[in-house]
């Protein structure tokens, strides 16, 4: 009980010495890719029992270094990590594209049941537009849709890729996000920076045809801009009426413009960007409320000289628009330059997102790099800035109600918490407050997440909380709201 006592004030004067207290409300994301077994499964043809064990002890990883939702790749290439009537099991699943687990699992269901029961939030990571990742190399099954509508497609380095700029390709890609988000208990679809792809020097994206038919008299510029407005757009509805609790999420590439492009830019000089190279306006999402969260990928360290981290912090801030903003860091740059080799590169990039009310949290790639622990990186997230719990924030767009508090019972010196509501909670968050402090929610720290549905028991003698600590308990909904505070007493 010392030890734990006293690790609870080494949380607190550690935050203190930084002037930043624990934040209640923070997202702490880590991406898990599946495209070429980057991550998960780490090799392509493990037995189901190895993929389970891999994704359990990843899992695990994450909880215990203060994560709390996983962004987890299930679409990398026209293909699915589960059983889908519009795309072939993926070949980084079992080896063989179109070739399903045996023994058989849904391997998503799995994924979302394990990461649920930690208390973490489980984020569907879709390409929306990469078909076939080597044309020369990738498994092909006769039921990928390049087989069956070719003319869907375009090739352009050693990749196909569909072709933005069709009305029939944008469809396929809304049924396959309206089949996910009415089977499966997502709490987020998300999609990252590949829309139209980055360039290869001397070679010009083939969709002329398309350009033809469909351009309207735009600039191809302005068309292809235009196109990945539709989707985002229509994907956007469809999520919201088939299951309006799931968020819709972009990780676009860190610049929106360069500055001498567009007054309106960030002060860099990225050698490409969203909007004259990905042809995707994300502020137009942001302000259109297509989508309800952004993550930068600002992958470049504080002071680099072209995008500074700095810089584009400041400037995604001020152009969130009422959305979430959270910062996607480059923790596989660690040792990669001078830069990267510095211990504090990364925490320094984590206290000063916390200066900004307007920035929600972090979401680190990817989730390999977690194991060998660089720059002593894994531990200072576990032991220091994310030692104690906190909530992925609420969007109160989409649920602003919070659920009824729970029922307490004392027996001795536990306490028997129980919630009667109608509505599924992901459990029960404790609050410690120092005694004599006014009793208000901003002054309380919260210690720790109970993951339950219903019913918990908590031991006072178990807590981290100081003697003299007054405890309090709140229920917690899947959207991250909580109910009034009931004190443990």
């Amino acid at each position: 009980m010392k030890k734990l006592i006293s690790l609870f004030f080494i949380f607190h004067f550690s935050f203190f010495a930084f002037s930043q207290t624990p934040p209640k409300f923070e997202f702490r994301g880590v991406w898990i890719a599946s495209v070429d077994n980057i991550d998960w499964p780490s090799k392509k043809g493990l037995s189901v029992a190895e993929q389970k064990e891999e994704f359990i002890k990843l899992a695990d990883m994450h909880q215990h270094n203060g994560m709390n939702a996983l962004i987890v790749q299930i679409r990398p290439a026209g293909d699915a990590l589960y059983p889908s009537q519009y795309e072939p099991w993926s070949e980084f699943l079992t080896g063989v594209q179109g070739l399903p687990p045996s023994p058989y699992y849904d391997p998503l269901q799995f994924m979302i049941e394990e990461t649920h029961k930690r208390g973490m939030e489980f984020h569907a990571w879709l390409n929306p537009y990469r078909a076939v990742f080597n044309i020369t190399k990738s498994s092909i099954a006769p039921t990928h849709l390049t087989k069956i509508h070719p003319e869907w497609f375009l090739t352009y380095g050693d990749k196909k890729y569909f072709n933005p700029g069709l009305p029939e390709v944008r469809n396929h890609v809304a049924r396959v996000v309206r089949d996910l988000v009415t089977r499966y208990n997502l709490d987020a679809i998300h999609m990252d920076d590949y829309f139209y792809p980055y360039r290869i020097a001397g070679k010009e994206f083939p969709d002329e045809q398309a350009f033809k038919q469909y351009g309207n008299g735009m600039s191809k510029d302005d068309w292809r801009r235009s196109n990945c407005d539709s989707i985002i757009r229509q994907l956007s509805e469809t999520i919201k009426l088939a299951n309006a609790r799931v968020k819709f999420g972009i990780s676009p590439f860190g610049v929106w413009r360069n500055k001498d492009k567009d007054i309106e830019g960030s002060d860099t000089k990225a050698g490409q960007t969203n909007y004259d190279d990905l042809y995707a306006d994300i502020l137009l999402w942001l302000k259109k409320s297509w989508i309800d969260y952004v993550v930068p990928q600002l992958y470049w360290e504080r002071g680099h000289k072209l995008c500074d981290y700095d810089v584009l912090l400041d400037w995604w801030n001020k152009h969130a628009y009422g959305k979430h903003i959270y910062i996607g860091h480059g923790f596989y740059r660690a040792n990669t330059n001078t830069a990267w080799k510095d211990k504090d590169e990364l925490p320094n990039q984590i206290k000063k997102l916390r200066e900004y009310t307007t920035t929600q949290g972090s979401a680190y790639f990817s989730s390999k790099n977690f194991t060998a622990n660089p720059n002593g990186w894994s531990d200072s997230l576990r032991m220091h800035y994310y030692a104690l719990p906190a909530l992925v924030p609420p969007m109160y767009w989409i649920d602003s109600v919070p659920p009824p508090k729970p029922v307490v019972e004392k027996n001795k010196n536990q306490f028997v918490i129980n919630y009667n509501g109608e509505e599924k909670i992901k459990g029960f968050i404790i609050l410690a407050l120092p005694n004599n402090v006014e009793e208000k929610f901003e002054y309380a720290t919260i210690i720790d997440l109970v993951v339950a549905d219903k019913k918990t028991i908590y031991s006072r003698d178990k807590s981290i909380a100081a003697a003299n600590d007054r405890l309090f308990v709140c229920s917690v909904d899947w959207n991250n709201n909580i109910s009034k505070a009931v004190e443990l007493k």
